[in-house]
């Protein structure tokens, strides 16, 4: 079986195919081009009322790549519904890499110093692939995706990528797509530049988002 360097999953990325593990203990790979693809518009973001509220109040302190691997880590917890997870330890060794190289980001929520959320993925030109996200407290997980929507439509990004389709992500408005849609969508992403913005210099993120979708 072909060895899964960074290099390599940098490439797969750039043609829509992405590893996941068989389960949190098993150091096996494989690869995933799915035949339908849910993305999220960048400029079609639900946000909510009583979310926009929560981001606004300060409850959670937010930041970006200070916690990547242990980020990753916490979205392979056990949670109710998901005992099981496909984040094992090669998967931790390769995002962290590309974490290091400037490819993998993450966003984390905190409360009183203890990490209660957050989420990660990658970035390849204008395309970010979000890969898991996780909550140890209501709406944790929430924060962190709305920060990263603001992020990326201050970084100039297109695509958002958030791979399989899911009730949770529906509500948010990621809409479902054939694999051949996608695969159009990043090519012209990819070769456009774009910029992760790990801070956006106080600017409220929820305005971002809410401009972004009035002019669309």
């Amino acid at each position: 079986m072909l060895e899964i360097t960074p290099d390599l999953l940098l490439q797969a990325y750039r043609i829509g195919v992405f590893p996941m593990g068989e389960s949190r203990d098993d150091p096996k790979l494989y690869w995933l081009d799915p035949r339908m693809r849910a993305v999220l518009p960048l400029d079609g973001f639900h946000l909510s009322h009583r979310l926009a509220r929560t981001v606004r109040s300060g409850q959670f302190e937010v930041s970006a790549d200070t916690a990547f691997a242990e980020t990753v880590r916490a979205c392979a917890e056990p949670r109710p519904g998901h005992p099981e997870s496909w984040i094992n330890e090669p998967i931790v060794a390769l995002y962290s890499e590309l974490h290091a190289r400037g490819h993998a980001h993450s966003l984390e929520c905190r409360v009183d110093g203890r990490l209660v959320g957050g989420l990660y993925g990658v970035s390849v030109g204008a395309a970010f692939f979000g890969e898991s996200m996780f909550s140890r407290e209501r709406d944790a997980s929430k924060v962190a995706l709305v920060h990263l929507v603001a992020r990326l439509i201050r970084g100039g990004f297109k695509l958002l990528d958030c791979q399989f389709m899911t009730e949770h992500l529906r509500s948010f408005g990621a809409v479902e797509i054939p694999r051949d849609s996608f695969k159009t969508l990043l090519a012209d992403a990819i070769d456009r530049p774009a910029t992760f913005q790990r801070e956006l210099g106080g600017e409220d993120p929820c305005a971002i988002v809410q401009e972004s979708t009035r002019t669309s």
